[in-house]
């Protein structure tokens, strides 16, 4: 399998990620989702769709007193992940599970959980071009988990007043919405996330409150790079190290 794999290197090398050479690779996307994860010491944080375990690898490494649980349904991404964490040493620190996130309940990580990040599949199952590498088109479209059951699953898993963080594509906002609701998890903060500051939304990062009061704020926009094509501030400084 290793000559499937890249290797790249977050944070000055100080976290290394291998990830499929031509299967699904992790974008932008977890970097900024994974920025926005900001557990207290000892709280228990779920990433649903973990991928090669990026978001657990950067929030343990920015946050190591908490415990960090990836869930990935693709066995090849499990173990990669699974590999990840090891050769990072964050064993004690970060759990790799493979199964189907429409299956776990709390008692899988002693109990509810403070948070819940994902990065769900955009596309459904039948909309736009599937991608012929199954593992890109898993990741991308509605194919063995819909948005509606990533919802669920945080819902189920969530304690009162636990947090849900998710990157998302910007058009299926009221979907998410009344997904959201209808699982007791209150919409509370999004930020739209734009390429450049002259280009629509594709994207937004939305925070909600399992049993949350009801009230939506809107806070500034997330520009991913400068008109000369170098990432922004903002984002320059998720990639560096503590």
């Amino acid at each position: 399998m290793q000559d499937r794999l890249t290797r790249d290197t977050f944070f000055n090398g100080k976290v290394t990620v291998k990830q499929e050479q031509v299967g699904y690779r992790f974008s932008i996307d977890a970097v900024i989702l994974a920025h926005h994860v900001r557990p207290r010491p000892g709280e228990r944080v779920v990433d649903l769709g973990t991928g090669c375990g990026i978001v657990p690898l950067i929030v343990a490494y920015r946050h190591p007193a908490t415990h960090m649980f990836g869930i990935e349904i693709q066995k090849e991404l499990a173990d990669i992940a699974d590999d990840n964490v090891r050769e990072n040493g964050m064993q004690e620190t970060v759990r790799i599970v493979h199964r189907d996130m429409q299956t776990i309940q709390p008692a899988m990580f002693q109990g509810p959980v403070d948070i819940v990040v994902s990065n769900p599949p955009f596309h459904k199952a039948a909309s736009g071009r599937i991608n012929p590498n199954r593992q890109r088109a898993v990741a991308r479209h509605e194919i063995r988990v819909t948005l509606l059951d990533v919802v669920k699953a945080a819902g189920d898993i969530l304690k009162t007043a636990g947090l849900f963080v998710l990157v998302y594509t910007s058009e299926r906002l009221p979907e998410l919405v009344q997904y959201m609701r209808a699982c007791r998890i209150e919409p509370k903060n999004v930020r739209f996330i734009h390429s450049r500051r002259d280009s629509e939304s594709k994207l937004m990062m939305m925070e909600g409150i399992k049993q949350g009061r009801p009230g939506l704020k809107v806070g500034p926009p997330i520009v991913i790079y400068n008109e000369d094509g170098t990432y922004t501030k903002e984002v320059a400084d998720m990639f560096l190290p503590i």
